[in-house]
């Protein structure tokens, strides 16, 4: 998440009329924006002004298929030092030397920045997105390992780190923060606890909504983001962390009290909530598929017979280039969610010896026999691709049909 902040300059006229008017507009300005970060809010719970407050910051999701996740910051204030900044991890920089090199190899660099919590706000409240605030109930000491951990990760020579979607994000550097300030209490209460969901079924229920882009997720993540992880690890998620925060009560000093001594929305986004488990998509999945074999076959009764044969090949290069991106992201990069991909089984880059009229059906049994093995291999659950089985099934199999019951004439290219 990137965003761009932007300075107002305010012109003062030479009558006194216009200086007036100025400066009864810019009190009334000043005065509303210090009554609440949040439109419509009169006041933001538990906000001192010249105390050391912690605040675990929460954004909801976005409409943006890249905010879909949502997003989370800490926001630290300390009149004495001018501190009233949020910390957050989430950005990254289009001009970075190698980026999309480095994005394609899975060596992403993002870095963490710290800016006047107010400009945070408002970017949020623009994008309509929720704000959700709590109010850590921290100790001097752990208020100071908090601070003085955060000025330090925004460091020009630390701020930089290597992103990875489930593992090392915006989030669950906001989590590690947190079990520092807490002197390891988070990871020792979460570490062995099981999640709730996966990261499998997180992305699935946060992007469903979504058609294609949900359906790129299936096709590119691999078995490893079906495991089971835990509680620690489901964190990645930053609504997690609000929730597991809010459930935590401190560990000595301060034993038996809440750690979350507010809990307030400083923002509602009039967005939908997504739910809280994914939901079976594979239905349109099918229906597409099946819609596409279907137009195929209709389209054939009224074009010479090499029409089908082209249409055939069509898919067979799409599949086999499909594959071959799937196995690059296994083996060549370092994307750890896209290995040990099921879905090669459907989109096959040896499909492209099809082009060999003598292949031609070994392709067509190697179709056949991707699919059935690709439906076994759910049936215990090792991948969920659900979906892009519903997809390919019905024009997997038409091809096959055709390559095995084609003249040799109707297959030559």
């Amino acid at each position: 998440m990137s965003s761009s902040l932007s300075n107002q300059c305010f012109e003062s006229s030479l009558t006194g009329i216009f200086r007036a008017w100025y400066l009864l507009f810019f009190l009334v300005f000043l005065l509303w924006s210090r009554a609440g970060y949040a439109s419509g809010n009169p006041a933001i719970p538990g906000v001192s002004p010249d105390g050391r407050e912690a605040w675990l910051i929460t954004f909801g999701p976005g409409e943006i298929y890249f905010e879909r996740f949502g997003h989370n910051a800490i926001w630290l204030r300390e009149p004495a030092a001018g501190l009233d900044h949020t910390f957050n991890f989430g950005y990254f920089d289009f001009e970075q030397e190698d980026f999309f090199l480095r994005f394609m190899r899975g060596r992403m660099l993002y870095f963490s920045i710290a800016q006047p919590a107010e400009l945070e706000f408002s970017f949020y409240r623009q994008q309509n997105r929720s704000i959700r605030a709590q109010k850590l109930n921290l100790t001097d000491t752990r208020f100071d390992q908090l601070r003085d951990y955060l000025l330090n990760e925004v460091q020009p020579e630390n701020r930089n780190y290597r992103y990875d979607y489930y593992l090392n994000n915006c989030s669950t550097r906001i989590r590690d923060a947190l079990d520092v300030a807490l002197d390891g209490a988070l990871s020792a209460r979460t570490g062995q606890l099981p999640a709730e969901l996966n990261f499998r079924e997180h992305t699935r229920r946060l992007t469903q909504m979504q058609f294609w882009y949900y359906l790129g997720l299936e096709t590119g993540l691999g078995s490893p983001v079906d495991r089971a992880i835990s509680r620690w690890d489901e964190m990645f998620i930053p609504m997690v962390i609000a929730d597991e925060i809010e459930a935590m009560s401190l560990e000595a000093p301060g034993a038996g009290k809440p750690l979350v001594e507010v809990d307030t929305m400083f923002y509602t986004s009039s967005l939908p909530e997504p739910g809280k488990l994914p939901t079976d998509t594979w239905h349109r999945y099918l229906l597409l598929g099946l819609l596409l074999a279907g137009l195929a076959w209709l389209s054939g009764k009224f074009m010479p017979r090499v029409w089908l044969g082209g249409l055939s090949f069509a898919w067979v290069l799409i599949s086999a280039t499909m594959g071959l991106i799937l196995a690059a992201l296994w083996l060549l990069t370092d994307h750890e969610a896209s290995s040990n991909n099921a879905n090669l089984l459907l989109l096959n880059p040896l499909l492209i010896l099809a082009l060999v009229p003598k292949l031609q059906r070994a392709v067509a049994l190697l179709l056949i026999a991707g699919n059935t093995l690709a439906l076994l291999l759910l049936l215990p659950l090792y991948q969920y691709n659900l979906d892009v089985i519903a997809l390919c099934t019905p024009i997997n199999l038409a091809v096959a049909m055709y390559l095995l019951k084609a003249r040799p004439e109707e297959t030559r290219l």
